[in-house]
């Protein structure tokens, strides 16, 4: 049981120093004007705004993460399913580039290239990807 337990508890430390460098790296490329990295982390949906339907469509809505920073999620969905069931308060975490602006920054590219000129990213929204 100590075993158990003794492993539980390091993978526990492991996934959350995971989360704290993700969030440092976030930081660090907002801190630094830094745009095409690839970051990774999670936030929760404090604003849903209106699809950008202009050339390619795009789910957008807003996160904050951990450290207090905000974030911009751009979502193609004319490449990657729409999340129908988002909501203000839900948990999303997402795989995808960074491009800083003023205002916390954006992330895109949560999905496939199909042109293979970008890493694949991804969304996830309780339990289910989206890429």
């Amino acid at each position: 049981m100590r075993k158990l337990f003794t492993s539980i508890f390091v993978v526990f430390v492991l996934l959350e120093s995971m989360s704290l460098v993700q969030a440092a790296s976030l930081k660090s490329a907002y801190e630094n004007h830094q745009s095409d990295v690839q970051v990774k982390g999670s936030g929760t949906v404090i604003r849903i705004l209106k699809d950008d339907n202009q050339g390619s469509r795009h789910q957008k809505f807003i996160l904050k993460l951990s450290s207090g920073q905000t974030i911009l999620v751009a979502h193609n969905i004319d490449l990657a399913p729409r999340i129908n069931s988002i909501s203000k308060g839900d948990s999303v975490q997402f795989y995808g580039e960074y491009e800083w602006n003023n205002k916390g920054g954006v992330v895109h590219w949560t999905h496939r290239d199909p042109n293979g000129n970008h890493i694949g990213g991804w969304l996830k929204h309780n339990r289910r990807v989206y890429q």
